[in-house]
């Protein structure tokens, strides 16, 4: 069911909109909680369609209405005693137009576990990504939220994400609230778009999304509200800001780890969230995967084990893939990995922590579900300390991801939604190569892949 209880807020966005008043304004917004973003823009009525009016969620009594016509949505600086303040920086990801010319790449947004990679609004060769307005923004918001002087995170500009979403039949209006939080990292990146004449420079964000705990999961939009009040001295605007934010600002990168948006493993996710949305570029390419390796599902290992390498180093490790198992007698594993996890102990360098990873690939019917038994023949292999990854093509069924947490197993699950995701990546930074030309290069990869007998040989590797 979708909630209707929005957070009231006028981020005096840098917008041409006039004025708006609204007479009774809605409180906070939920991680989830999908709004219409209803035209013409106007603060009324509260609702349309069934759900919360966007613009009423994010109104400010006499101030200008909230937009999100950009990725990167920056609220009008406000002259505080303090000095100037940015009131909020409002992300707004397409996941509809991924694959499009215009935007061949793709947000990863993994709120539950506190992680946004967002890429940034340059896509003209012959532009300086750090002259575009949105990127300027949040490299900007990036120094204070990196800075190790509480005085500085203090003035720092809270970051607020959406994700434009399909409802109704339509791919456009809907804008579901995502959470937030700060920049945690920015890379400066080499992206290609046909549409813009090739390659080009820009940056990638990585954002870290706070956890909202404390308030029950729910945002007061009146700490923004709050922000955007040229009289409110900061020492106001921080009594409304969640506790995780207070937390961090006293703290700072210390504190990062304990702030971040965690959601208990014992959500079991369902089908539809295992599989990439229909019509999807993500899922086109799930289905060309499959149709690929059909009636060769063996040969589906190599690429299995590069999805599993990129999810893995998602975490900030190094990884070292070891090599394809022998197709006969493998039971259960098909690649072999190494995690590398810190850089020493108790002050002395040791060199980091090695740890074996056995990984299992499945090219199946992505709406047939991969069930116990099939991971259980991986779970046996797994020695003390080792870590098994499971990939499939289809979704794994609630009963089996029951099984997983009750009984603790250290395997990592990767369904379909995400298979999907990391190779329509790899298509784009191969250059934007169709996914039958990708599959053809890799296969020719393929062969020349080392094989491994024993997994711990790689313990002694480097």
């Amino acid at each position: 069911m979708t909630k209707e209880r929005l957070s009231c807020s006028d981020c005096s966005l840098e917008t041409d909109d006039g004025p708006v008043a609204n007479a009774e304004q809605i409180e906070t917004l939920e991680v989830g909680q999908v709004l219409r973003l209803a035209r013409p823009k106007s603060a009324t009525p509260q609702s349309a369609d069934g759900f919360v009016n966007f613009y009423a969620a994010t109104e400010l009594p006499g101030g200008k209405l909230v937009t999100l016509d950009s990725g990167i949505n920056r609220i009008r600086p406000v002259r505080a005693p303090g000095g100037e303040r940015v009131p909020a920086i409002l992300i707004s990801s397409s996941p509809h137009r991924v694959g499009s010319e215009e935007t061949p790449w793709q947000d990863h947004f993994e709120v539950d576990n506190g992680h946004i990679r967002y890429y940034g609004d340059n896509r003209s060769p012959k532009t300086a990504p750090l002259l575009k307005r949105g990127n300027a923004a949040l490299v900007t918001a990036f120094e204070r939220h990196s800075s190790p002087d509480p005085a500085e995170r203090r003035r720092a500009t809270p970051v607020v994400f959406f994700r434009r979403v399909p409802r109704l039949g339509k791919q456009k209006g809907f804008a579901q609230f995502q959470g937030f939080g700060i920049v945690r990292g920015v890379e400066l990146i080499t992206q290609i778009s046909e549409k813009s004449g090739g390659a080009f420079s820009n940056y990638a964000f990585d954002f870290l999304v706070m956890s909202m705990k404390a308030e029950a999961e729910e945002f007061d939009w009146g700490w923004i509200n709050r922000r955007r009040d040229p009289e409110a001295d900061e020492a106001s605007c921080l009594e409304l800001a969640p506790r995780a934010w207070k937390e961090w600002v006293e703290g700072g990168e210390a504190a990062q780890e304990k702030v971040r948006r965690r959601v208990s493993k014992l959500m079991v996710k369902s089908k539809e969230e295992q599989l990439p949305d229909p019509g999807s570029a993500s899922a086109r390419t799930l289905k060309g995967i499959y149709t690929y390796y059909q009636g060769r599902n063996a040969r589906f290992e190599a690429l299995a084990a590069k999805v599993a390498e990129r999810v893995v180093r998602t975490s900030g490790s190094d990884y070292l893939f070891g090599g394809l198992t022998r197709a006969s007698g493998d039971g259960g594993i098909d690649f072999v990995g190494r995690l590398d996890i810190g850089s020493g102990f108790d002050g002395a360098y040791l060199g980091p922590a090695r740890l074996i990873v056995l990984g299992q690939a499945k090219c199946q019917v992505p709406e047939r579900p991969t069930h116990g038994r099939d991971i259980a023949r991986t779970v046996a292999r797994l020695r003390r300390g080792w870590l098994g990854v499971y990939v499939t093509t289809s979704f794994f069924s609630s009963q089996t991801q029951r099984e997983v947490i009750e009984d603790r197993y250290p395997i990592v699950l990767i369904n379909g939604k995400r298979v999907g995701e990391e190779v329509h990546k790899m298509t784009v930074e191969a250059g934007g190569v169709s996914l039958k030309t990708f599959l053809d290069e890799f296969e020719e990869e393929h062969d020349h892949l080392s094989t491994i007998s024993d997994p711990e040989d790689l313990l002694t590797i480097g």
